[in-house]
């Protein structure tokens, strides 16, 4: 299926597989990237040598473009900007709005830039900075999100750019495709359903609370950073909205002092991080350092398995996924449920009213007496 993105980004499938902290490692982004999808490294936990070789080892994987997403608010993107220019990157992902010197940079390059927005006038200006796509998350999506619907969303921000726009939240399946496409997207973004799948590295333990969740029990909380957060309800999360500042500020220290020990960030450093995640927001100081260690919440889950002390992401579509695919499965599967779906739609000749008949066809009119 050819679109505006399988285009820009040279993959055979209008599907893209998120940058999730944790999850989206080598081994998963290649395999997205042998099926034809766009798959997309994350960067946020890794060091800047890990980066490196994440991304020499995913090349050595696959000869497919893949992409790495990168947090626009680090005090090292510009280091992490060159890696990707360096190793040949095809495709350089954002959570928050990237500065127009870094896009710049990139494009020089020959690298794509795609930022991700939650809002129409954040799209308006990254498209007005040069990027060449975006990626448009509602507030289904999992992770940080915001509170407008994909299907409202969507529309406003295709209405407003004319860069090709890629739909994520609330997305797993062919339906999902079309449907995103109806609404003039150039494809799809999943996060969740690309972590239920067999060529994610996230525990088993882990995947079945995922699949035994409901649609009910993936929440949006505050509690753990200030920001609106969607996740699988758990033991962490009910703590943090029962605690009190000490006791979330003691935990937060905690936490905050395992993810210095693995980035070798340092304790300024991680303040100025999680400060930069405030956007304006009231944070307790424990807020601000669990937004500048929220991926130590997420490692417990994601690569321990200790979900009764770690923050699960997920999005609303975690309901409703009830197997693990390998990731070439699953896109075969999503693009044949879009050319089925496709097939299925009625002809615009389903719709059209009937033919008025001929003057030789109308009948006579008796004459009058």
């Amino acid at each position: 299926m050819e679109t505006a993105l399988t285009r820009l980004v040279g993959v055979r499938h209008p599907v893209v597989q998120t940058g999730m902290g944790w999850v989206a490692g080598p081994r998963l982004v290649s395999a997205t990237a042998n099926a034809g999808a766009l798959g997309i490294l994350a960067s946020a936990t890794m060091t800047l040598d890990q980066l490196r070789d994440a991304v020499r080892e995913v090349k050595s994987r696959t000869d497919e473009p893949f992409g790495v997403n990168l947090r626009a608010d680090a005090g090292e993107a510009g280091d992490r900007v060159r890696i990707i220019i360096d190793e040949g990157v095809r495709v350089a992902s954002f959570a928050l709005a990237p500065s127009r010197e870094l896009i710049a940079e990139l494009k020089e390059a020959g690298v794509v830039v795609v930022p991700s927005v939650g809002a129409r006038r954040h799209a308006e200006k990254v498209a007005a900075w040069g990027a060449d796509a975006v990626v448009v998350q509602g507030g289904e999506g999992g992770g940080h999100t915001g509170e407008v619907a994909t299907t409202v969303l969507l529309p406003q921000v295709v209405d407003a750019v004319d860069i090709p726009v890629v739909a994520a939240g609330g997305f797993h399946d062919g339906r999902g495709l079309v449907a995103a496409l109806a609404y003039g997207a150039a494809g799809i973004a999943m996060g969740t359903r690309f972590l239920l799948t067999s060529d994610s590295t996230v525990p088993d333990a882990v995947k079945a609370k995922y699949l035994a969740a409901t649609v009910k029990d993936v929440t949006v909380t505050t509690a753990v950073d200030g920001l609106p957060h969607r996740m699988l309800r758990s033991e962490l999360v009910d703590s943090l909205e029962k605690s009190g500042r000490t006791k979330a500020l003691v935990r937060a220290v905690r936490q905050a002092a395992g993810f210095r020990k693995i980035s070798g960030l340092t304790w300024p450093q991680m303040v100025r991080d999680g400060l930069a995640m405030k956007h304006g927001k009231d944070l307790s100081w424990s807020q601000v350092l669990l937004a500048a260690n929220t991926p130590m919440l997420l490692k417990s889950s994601m690569v321990d398995g200790r979900t009764n002390l770690g923050v699960m992401a997920s999005g609303q579509v975690a309901g409703v996924i009830e197997d693990l695919p390998s990731c070439a499965e699953l896109i075969d599967r999503v693009m044949a449920e879009a050319d089925e779906t496709l097939g299925a739609l009625p002809s615009p000749d389903a719709f059209a009213p009937p033919p008025l008949p001929s003057p030789a066809e109308r009948p006579r009119s008796s004459p009058r007496p």
